[in-house]
């Protein structure tokens, strides 16, 4: 790995870690276009740009975390859980779904599924939904944990599969994308541990400058396009991301399923 796979793979965590699109399938489709194989190096700058992308959420969400906003960090806790405790159970079985394969169909499926959530969304949109991370339930968070559990699977997307879960139980576009935020700071630093621990020996033979050149851009790249996100879904449907997902997962099944 060199400085040039550093800033492309820095930029492509960064804008996708949080958008729904799935951040592991580019960053597996991403390392087969840069010939980089999926070594215990590799793992670890990729553990060190995501915490790029998890201090960029923080950031953002700095008025939030707090002890006076312990209520709303014990439900996002509580979701956090059904993903902690299924990843844990099956972490081994989960690794052999990934392949580019596997990302290609979650990539269609999940467009698809936009379409019809978004469709069925817009009938009820005038009527009563909460509009503050503050105001969803437990009921609510759990429902959202369970949606995230299907994030395990590559090409399905975490932020994904937590704001339609959220728009499912009532949250607004804006209200799931902000809980879906919040809940990604305990889901990725309990990731971004467990692989640091599992790896920490191969930091110290990776090109430092490598490691700090690819967090900076993470991070930058996390905080502008989640900025951009928040706007765009607080006026727009998630139907783009769905054209997207469909037509990005059509190429990965004709030109790099083999």
């Amino acid at each position: 790995m060199n400085i040039f796979d550093s800033i492309i793979l820095g930029i492509i965590e960064g804008i996708t870690e949080f958008l729904p699109i799935s951040s592991t399938a580019h960053m597996i489709i991403a390392s087969k276009l840069l010939e980089l194989k999926q070594s215990e190096s590799i793992v670890a700058f990729e553990v060190i740009i995501q915490l790029g992308a998890t201090l960029a959420i923080m950031l953002i969400y700095l008025d939030k975390i707090n002890l006076k906003k312990i209520n709303l960090w014990t439900k996002v806790i509580v979701a956090f859980l059904p993903l902690a405790i299924v990843g844990f159970l099956f972490r081994h079985q989960i690794k052999e779904l990934f392949t580019v394969a596997t990302s290609a169909y979650m990539f269609i499926i999940g467009g698809v599924i936009f379409f019809i959530i978004e469709y069925f969304y817009k009938q009820k949109e005038e009527k009563a939904m909460v509009r503050s991370v503050e105001d969803v339930s437990l009921k609510q968070a759990i429902f959202i944990g369970v949606a995230q559990v299907f994030a395990l699977i590559p090409g399905t997307s975490r932020s994904g599969s937590t704001i339609v879960g959220g728009m499912l139980s009532g949250l607004s576009r804006k209200t799931a994308a902000d809980f879906s935020f919040l809940l990604a700071i305990p889901t990725m630093l309990a990731a971004s541990g467990y692989e640091f621990l599992k790896n920490i020996d191969t930091f110290t033979s990776i090109n430092g400058t490598i490691l700090v050149v690819g967090f900076v851009i993470s991070f930058i790249t996390a905080y502008i396009s989640v900025k951009l996100f928040l706007k765009f879904v607080a006026h727009y449907s998630l139907e783009w991301f769905g054209v997207y997902r469909i037509l990005f997962g059509l190429f990965l099944l004709f030109y790099l399923v083999k």
